[in-house]
Formats: structure tokens, C-alpha cells, sequence
């Protein structure tokens, strides 16, 4: 519960607000200064008129939202892909690629993978030297970025038979359909 305020605290609020004025072309809508008869009594505001701008509407101001890591695929449509008798037809393999040639390699062939109407991608990174590799750490991060963030719904490990750690299931969205 708040305190009520102390008659020293009213005197330098009474003070503080004698020397506040609106600028005459400027004035503030919905409420009227009343005339105080002493410094002790507090400047009460009168209600304001309603909001006529919907607040949901409004933007945040800032720096653009940036978007996150990719979400895992779901576990049924990971299960689909992985227990498929007929091999991923939309499969690419890094092995041998620097990182500089492997990222626009990777954008292009699921791009193209996209278009022809694959709803899934086999990505093959490798595991790297001590299991760690530059294409294995940073393919995540390219399939989360900007250039394929539109197609792209999500990331998983590869099963065992697909390569395992050094491979990935890429989910792709729905290709709008042509109009």
C-alpha cells in the first residue's frame, strides 16, 4: 500500500509544478490545471478522451526483429521422412566444399528443391575433424537466415541411415500455388 505523501514532499511538488507551464501552441488534451489556493494541495488531472488509435496497431519502434534459430521439424513429419522406403530425391552433399562456395551452393539447390515442389531435403555436412566441422556449425545458421527463412520450416539431425550427425532434414514450406 502506498504511503501518503509528506507535507515537505507536497511543498517541493507544489514548487515543481508552478514552474511547469504548456507551451501555448501545444497544449495538452483532456485535462485543465485547477487554480491552487495553496502550495500543499496537489495538481489533480482531469480524464483524458478516449484513445481513438488502436494501440495493437502500432509498431514498436526499434531495431527490426531479427529472426531466431529454425525449430526442430515436427516429430510425425521427421518420423515420414526418415522411415521413407524411396530415397530423398532432394539430397546435396557438401563434402569438399570451404564455406565461402558450400553457402550459395546450399541457397540454390533449395531454392530449386522449393520450386520443383519437395516438401524435404537431405543436407549432407559431414562431421568435420573431432566432430566439430565449419559446414556442420554454420548450416544452421544459413538455413536461418534471411535468404531462406521463406522457405525453409525447419531443421533436424539426420537418422542413422541418412548420415546421422553429419547430415540434416530440411523441411521446406508449401509453395503457394501459381495464380
Amino acid at each position: 500500500m502506498k504511503r501518503p505523501p509528506r507535507q515537505d514532499e507536497m511543498r517541493l511538488w507544489g514548487m515543481v509544478t508552478a514552474t511547469v507551464r504548456a507551451k501555448p501552441t501545444q497544449k495538452a488534451v483532456g485535462w485543465t490545471p485547477k487554480a491552487q489556493k495553496s502550495l500543499e494541495s496537489p495538481t489533480t488531472l482531469q480524464p483524458m478522451a478516449p484513445l481513438l488509435v488502436d494501440p495493437k496497431s502500432l509498431k514498436p519502434a526499434g531495431k527490426p526483429r531479427v529472426p531466431g534459430p529454425l525449430e526442430g521439424i515436427e516429430p510425425n513429419r521427421k518420423r515420414k521422412i526418415a522411415r521413407e522406403h524411396t530415397p530423398l530425391e532432394a539430397r546435396l552433399d557438401l563434402h569438399g566444399l570451404d564455406q565461402d562456395r558450400a553457402r550459395p551452393v546450399l541457397e540454390a539447390f533449395l531454392r530449386r528443391a522449393w520450386e520443383d515442389g519437395h516438401r524435404a531435403a537431405l543436407v549432407i555436412t559431414g562431421k568435420g575433424k573431432v566432430g566439430m566441422g565449419v559446414l556442420r556449425t554454420r548450416t544452421p545458421e544459413w538455413l536461418a537466415g534471411p535468404a531462406l527463412r521463406d522457405i525453409v520450416a525447419g531443421v533436424s539431425p539426420a537418422d542413422k541411415r541418412h548420415g546421422g550427425d553429419g547430415a540434416l532434414y530440411v523441411a521446406l514450406k508449401r509453395r503457394p500455388p501459381k495464380v
